[in-house]
C-alpha cells in the first residue's frame, strides 16, 4: 500500500515508518524539516514539507491509499499554561482537520484513515472497568480526545474507513513516557506516583506498531478501540516491575503535591486511573506479543543488548586492511559484540546498511544524529562521512573512514575524529537458511586515558548498550524477526576465532 503518515520522525512514527518498508510499503510523511526527517528515516521516504499548501497535500494523499494521523505535541511536554494548552489542542485538532479535508477532496481517495487518540477519552475513573462502550470523562485530555476522534470520523464522510486507537502508555526503547520515567531509577530514586493505586494502561511498541500495519488492511478494524495490553496493572506494581528489571529500588514514591507543584495540572494524567479492557481488539483476534508487562520491560530495557568485555589476549583478533595501522597507532581497550538475526535474505539486508542514510535509522532520535553535507548514494572504501551527534546533551562532531568494504560479507569503520581515543567497528553479515546474521564487533578506548576505565564502566559501556539494543529493536522493525531470534547463540564468532 501507499500510505501517508503524519508524525512520522516521533516515537511511534518511526518504528512504524521502518516497519511498513519493511512490509513493502509505499512511505510517505508530513514532516517540518525535510533535512532532520531524511537523517532520521532514511531515503526511502518521499517527504511533504508542513507548510506545503493545501492542493499539494491533496495531490500528495491522491497518490495514497491510506493515511495514519500520528501528530500531536507531548501531552507531558511542560505545565499547562495557556500557550502549552493551545499547542496541544492545536497541533491535533487542526492537524487532522487539515488531512482530513485533503482526503474528502483528494481524487482517487485514500480507503482508511488511522487516527490516534489516548485513553484519556475516559478520564479519572478509578478502579471501575472500562472498554469501548464506556462513555467518555470530563476533563482536559478527555475533551480534548472526544474532539480529536471527532475530527477524524469527519473522513466517513467521503466513504473512508477511520478506525481510532485509544492509546495507552507505550513502552519501548530510547523514547516515550518510559524514557522519562526511567530517569529517577538510574539514580535509585524510583518509586511509584502518588499512592501507586492508579490503574497504568499500558502497551509495548512492537505491539502497537502490529496493530496499526494490522489495522492498514483488515477491513474489521473501524470505529474506535482501546490500545492497551489485556492486563491492566496498578502504577505501584508497575513501579516494583521497574525496579526489579534495572535492578533498582522502587521505594520512593513521588508525592501527588509534589507533581501539582511542578507540572501543575498536567499532573492528572499521571495521577488518573484508566482500568481499560481491549475488548473489541480481544474480540478481533488480536494477538499481544507482549501482554506480560515484566517480559515487556525486559525486551526493552535487558535483551537485544551487547556484551562488552576488556580485551585480552583470548579476545577475538580484528580483521585489519594490509595497508591499515590504525590500532596498532590508536590501541583498543574494550571490545564489544552484538549480534542480530533478520528474517530477511542477505543482499537485502547488506544493502541497507549500505545507504548512508540509514545510518541516522539506526541511531536514538536523542542523539540528533545528521550528516554533514551530501554523502555519496552508497558506502564503498576508502569513504568518509562526517556527521553530527549529541551525547548526554553535548553536541559532538564524528569523522568516519571505510576501511574494508566486502558485499555481503562485512564491512569496517573506524573513527578519524570523535570522543573515542579509539574506534574500530566491525560489521559481519552471514546467512543463516532464509535468516541473516549480523554481529557488531568493535574494539574501543574511551577517552581520558586511565580514567577511561572508570567512565567506561559509569557511562562510555552503558551509552552503547543502549545504542546497540536500539539498534536490534530497529532492525527487529525493518526486518522482521524470527520468535527464535532472541535465543540466538551470541557467542558465534564469524572468524572462527573464539
Amino acid at each position: 500500500m501507499r500510505v501517508f503518515i503524519t508524525g512520522a520522525t516521533g516515537f511511534i512514527g518511526r518504528a512504524l515508518t521502518l516497519r511498513l518498508l519493511g512490509g513493502g510499503h509505499q512511505v510517505s510523511a508530513l514532516v517540518r524539516s525535510e533535512v532532520s526527517a531524511q537523517n532520521q528515516l532514511g531515503p526511502e521516504v518521499r517527504l511533504l514539507p508542513a507548510n506545503a499548501g493545501p492542493g499539494e497535500l491533496r495531490e500528495t494523499l491522491g497518490g495514497c491509499d491510506a493515511v495514519i494521523n500520528l501528530a500531536g505535541e507531548p501531552i507531558l511536554g511542560g505545565r499547562w499554561n495557556l500557550r502549552r494548552r493551545r499547542a496541544i489542542i492545536e497541533s491535533r485538532l487542526a492537524t487532522t482537520a487539515q488531512i482530513v479535508a485533503a482526503i474528502n477532496k483528494a481524487s482517487p481517495r485514500p480507503r482508511v484513515l488511522i487516527s490516534a487518540s489516548a485513553v484519556g477519552y475516559y478520564g479519572d475513573r478509578g478502579d471501575e472497568l472500562v472498554d469501548e462502550h464506556s462513555p467518555p470523562g470530563r476533563d482536559f485530555i478527555a475533551d480534548l480526545c472526544g474532539d480529536w476522534e471527532a475530527q477524524a470520523h469527519q473522513a466517513e464522510a467521503s466513504g473512508a474507513r477511520v478506525f481510532i486507537p485509544r492509546l495507552g502508555i507505550v513502552l519501548g526503547p530510547e523514547g516515550g513516557t518510559l524514557r522519562q520515567i526511567i530517569t529517577p531509577y538510574q539514580f535509585y530514586a524510583g518509586g511509584p506516583i502518588g499512592a501507586g493505586r492508579q490503574f497504568m494502561p499500558w502497551i509495548h511498541l512492537h505491539d502497537l506498531v502490529e496493530l496499526l500495519a494490522t489495522a492498514l488492511e483488515d477491513e474489521r478494524y473501524r470505529g474506535a478501540a482501546i490500545a492497551a495490553a489485556p492486563n491492566p496493572i496498578r502504577n505501584g506494581d508497575f513501579a516494583r516491575a521497574l525496579g526489579q528489571t534495572l535492578g533498582r529500588p522502587s521505594l520512593l514514591p513521588v508525592p501527588a503535591v509534589v507533581l501539582h507543584v511542578l507540572p501543575g495540572e498536567a499532573a492528572t494524567v499521571l495521577l488518573s486511573s484508566q482500568r481499560v479492557i481491549p475488548r473489541v481488539l480481544e474480540g478481533l483476534g488480536f494477538r499481544w506479543r507482549f501482554d506480560d508487562l515484566t517480559a515487556a520491560l525486559r525486551d526493552i530495557l535487558v535483551e537485544n543488548g551487547p556484551e562488552i568485555t576488556v580485551l585480552g589476549p583470548a579476545s577475538p583478533r580484528p580483521l585489519l586492511s594490509p595497508e591499515s595501522h590504525y590500532l596498532q597507532q590508536r590501541p583498543a581497550s574494550y571490545l564489544l559484540r552484538h549480534t542480530t538475526a533478520v528474517k530477511a535474505p542477505l543482499a537485502e539486508v547488506f544493502a541497507f546498511f549500505a545507504q548512508p542514510w540509514n545510518l541516522g535509522v539506526m541511531t536514538p532520535s536523542a542523539m540528533r544524529f545528521r550528516i554533514v553535507g551530501k554523502p555519496p548514494p552508497r558506502i564503498s572504501r576508502g569513504l568518509q562521512i562526517d556527521y553530527s551527534l549529541q551525547v548526554a546533551g553535548l553536541p559532538l562532531r564524528w569523522r568516519t573512514r571505510i576501511e574494508e568494504w566486502r558485499p555481503n560479507e562485512l564491512f569496517i569503520d573506524s573513527q578519524e575524529r570523535g570522543p573515542y581515543r579509539s574506534w574500530w567497528h566491525e560489521h559481519h553479515f552471514r546467512a543463516a537458511g532464509a535468516e541473516t546474521v549480523v554481529e557488531d564487533c568493535v574494539y574501543y578506548a574511551p577517552p581520558l586515558g586511565a580514567a577511561g576505565c572508570a567512565l567506561n564502566s559509569l557511562f562510555v559501556g552503558p551509552e552503547l548498550s543502549r545504542i546497540f539494543r536500539f539498534r536490534a529493536h530497529a532492525m527487529r522493525f525493518r526486518f522482521p524477526c524470527p520468535s527464535e531470534a532472541s535465543g540466538f547463540d551470541q557467542t558465534h564468532d564469524p572468524r572462527g576465532v573464539l
